[in-house]
């Protein structure tokens, strides 16, 4: 089947939803509306009732944004998604731009009609995005306008109820620190910052700084929610009831006080009528929010969540359990992997049933409480729709002479994990080794490189690209995000990207190595692990104080899809090495027959490597 594919019932509906939106646009005289992919925590994951833009467009990604207008509608996305949006939105309703090289700013100021009123909601952008709707809309002789009801909420008359899984707690031997010292030490940043409080919107902050966990999202652990933490530690928790046990009410203390989500305008109101400086993050906090602080007579101080940061740097409990996530994950992807070389030769394997099958190994781990992400399982074409995700209409065969490209990962009690492997369906073409090796090149590069500390991923980005960038090609995605510890499979502040980025690579913080390569309509290659940024030992001389990354995924990466003769002698030092590494720690894990296909897949590269090895362990 092609990787051109959409769903029908999307493209049907969105036939008659956007008509019957236009015309509450003129109902109440709106030039037009964006629709981001956005709650109201502005989360990547989002619950099923948030779920607007892919109800009025089809496109089934998690980023992305919509304006419709009277007469014209575009849809934006970036790199990653621009193949996917093509496949499944219709191209009669709206325009695919990507959102980085064609801004929806720009086409805002060539479209929107003179004095034209855009139409947006307030709780789904930030103030940033919204200014810069406003100066956009200011350029072409409009203005926006902040609706008090979304029209889609109207719109849609079978839209899903509001999530509401019961809380879990996560306790310190897990956590390693308690909710307690994490809400006093996070206050003494407040103090020292001037600040009264601060607005916590981001779901997963509020778990982590609460040792709570959730089920409201499909992926991330979190239960929705605001908070506001006040500078003696107190926290006020806007939540609803229903959520609760009495074992989490003991667990939360009397430091927490609980109060409805609907409490949470009065309680935004008091802190401006007591004049207190409350500081929002610009990147998280609601628009909403802050106007209703603002019109209240608070002071706002702009800054970044402030458990973002501690959140990202993982103490040793976590590093601990986030290591030990990543041995049992790699045992179950090792299995996935030996079943998948076992079968895939027979041409009756199909996306759909390996994702299937890789669910099933995780699943049998009792720490196993999901997956991280929807599993990206490509076959052939599919491969180069970044963020493909098979579906019963796309589901393709992995069928002899193509790659296989599978992106996975899972949601464990002690840790988050994020792999992502590619593999030769039958025997490799010369340029699907040739491009492997040159993303492998890259992989290893930034696997290890050692680095100053302060150094940030922007900065470190090239590395990953070199051996591409040398042949004229590249990826248009970045190379690295932080991953959270049984949470966010993508949480900030860190990053490995070309975007300028000024968070600072830190001890204790993980990160992804994603280097790839994609061939529209033929396949797509990447190889990804999870790395740790430790302390690096000091050469002699050394002036700086360095870091490096410790990789924490362990699976075989597919040895006939390696050009040797375009590895150096110590990228193939690396590979051998990492290889050894899987090979020792998952094997006691493994029955018999996946541990002999492991020692197999994992024996050095090269013959004469292989020979000198032996010949080291029999001298030995």
């Amino acid at each position: 089947m092609s990787g051109r594919h959409a769903h029908p019932s999307a493209v049907g509906a969105t036939g008659e939803r956007v008509p019957a939106l236009r015309r509450w646009l003129r109902a109440h005289r709106l030039a037009g509306l964006i629709v981001p992919h956005a709650d109201e925590h502005q989360s990547e994951f989002i619950p099923a009732c948030a779920e607007r833009l892919r109800w009025l467009t089809g496109f089934s990604g998690s980023a992305g944004t919509a304006v419709i207008l009277a007469e014209q509608a575009a849809l934006f996305v970036d790199g990653r998604y621009t193949v996917q949006a093509t496949a499944e939105v219709d191209p009669g309703l709206f325009e695919i731009r990507h959102s980085i090289t064609q801004p929806l700013c720009h086409w805002l100021e060539a479209h929107l009609p003179p004095r034209g009123r855009l139409g947006y909601d307030p709780w789904l952008h930030t103030e940033r995005q919204a200014k810069a709707l406003e100066e956009a809309c200011a350029r072409a002789s409009g203005r926006t306008v902040a609706v008090a009801v979304n029209p889609l909420d109207t719109l849609w008359t079978d839209r899903p109820p509001a999530p509401m899984a019961a809380i879990d707690i996560l306790g310190d031997a897990e956590t390693g620190q308690s909710a307690l010292d994490k809400r006093t030490h996070i206050a003494a940043t407040l103090r020292q910052a001037g600040e009264d409080a601060a607005i916590l919107n981001a779901p997963d902050s509020i778990a982590w700084l609460l040792n709570i966990r959730g089920g409201d999202v499909s992926y991330t652990p979190v239960a929705l929610a605001f908070a506001i933490l006040h500078a003696d530690g107190a926290v006020a928790l806007f939540v609803d009831p229903r959520k609760l046990t009495p074992a989490v009410v003991r667990h939360l203390g009397a430091g927490v006080a609980l109060e409805p989500p609907e409490a949470l305008a009065a309680a935004l109101d008091r802190l401006g009528a007591n004049r207190k400086t409350v500081r929002i993050d610009p990147d998280g906090t609601p628009f909403a929010i802050v106007r209703r602080l603002r019109q209240a007579g608070a002071r706002l101080s702009i800054g970044t969540d402030p458990c973002v940061l501690p959140k990202a740097i993982k103490n040793t409990v976590e590093q601990a359990g986030i290591r030990s996530a990543h041995v049992r994950d790699g045992a179950a992807l090792t299995r996935f992997l030996a079943w998948l070389d076992g079968r895939a030769s027979t041409g009756c394997l199909d996306e759909v049933t390996a994702a299937e099958r890789l669910a099933a190994f995780r699943a049998a781990d009792s720490r196993y409480r999901g997956p991280s992400f929807p599993t990206i399982s490509a076959a052939g074409p599919h491969g180069a729709i970044v963020h493909y995700r098979p579906t019963a209409a796309s589901n393709r065969r992995l069928a002899l002479g193509t790659l296989y490209l599978v992106d996975s990962g899972g949601q464990y009690s002690d840790g988050t994990t994020d792999v992502t492997r590619t593999v030769a369906i039958g025997s490799p073409s010369a340029d699907m080794r040739r491009h492997f090796t040159l993303v492998l090149k890259g992989h290893i590069a930034l696997a290890t490189v050692r680095f100053p500390k302060g150094t940030t991923g922007a900065q470190l980005d090239a590395l990953a690209r070199h051996a591409l960038w040398q042949q004229g090609l590249d990826y248009d995605h970045g190379t690295g995000h932080g991953v959270g510890c049984y949470l966010s499979v993508h949480e900030g502040p860190q990053r490995i990207s070309k975007l300028p980025n000024s968070a600072a690579l830190a001890a204790g913080m993980v990160v992804s190595n994603e280097p790839g390569y994609y061939r529209r309509d033929s396949y797509g290659i990447r190889i990804e692990n999870l790395v740790l940024v430790q302390p690096a030992p000091a050469p002699a001389g050394a002036e700086l104080e360095l870091l490096a990354f410790e990789t924490l995924t362990l699976a075989p990466i597919d040895r006939a899809l390696i050009d040797p003769g375009l590895l150096s002698s110590a990228e193939i030092g690396w590979l051998d090495a990492y290889h050894a590494r899987v090979a020792k720690v998952l094997t006691p894990l493994l029955d018999a027959a996946t541990a002999d296909w492991l020692r197999a897949v994992t024996c050095p590269l090269t013959p004469e490597r292989q020979e000198r090895l032996s010949g080291a362990v029999r001298n030995g």
